[in-house]
């Protein structure tokens, strides 16, 4: 078991940056496949970005290419996500999710992670 905690959430405005972070408290997440995800009020929950343990290969929903990367300090047992140039449609609530192995072709599928934090709100607006 391992128990996500994302923080960083927050009121920005449009264009604005924010970065939220995702750490363990018992657990190191250099074991994991970890994920972010997002959803906003009457939405599926989507994927955003994915970084694998081992590799460190990063992925991105097409849609947030350019303007959101991922990316991991061992060092404080951390996963990241900066989010730059942000848009009302990027309001909801983010999740970040880890997995031992997910597999490349399914990052952006929820039921590939097995532990979920319980998300930080995210809100752009003016």
């Amino acid at each position: 078991q391992v128990q996500l905690v994302e923080s960083g959430g927050g009121l920005v405005q449009p264009g604005g940056s924010l970065r939220v972070s995702c750490t363990a408290s018992e657990s190191t997440l250099d074991y994991y496949d970890i994920g972010w995800f997002r959803q906003a009020p009457g939405k599926e929950r989507e994927g955003v970005s994915s970084i694998t343990r081992l590799s460190g290969r990063k992925f991105y929903a097409d849609s947030l290419k350019g303007r959101f990367t991922i990316s991991r300090d061992k060092t404080k047992n951390t996963v990241y996500l900066q989010m730059n140039s942000l848009k009302p449609e990027d309001t909801a609530v983010y999740y970040c999710s880890a997995a031992v192995v997910v597999y490349e072709d399914t990052w952006y599928n929820p039921l590939s992670y097995d532990f979920w934090g319980r998300g930080t709100q995210v809100t752009v607006s003016s």
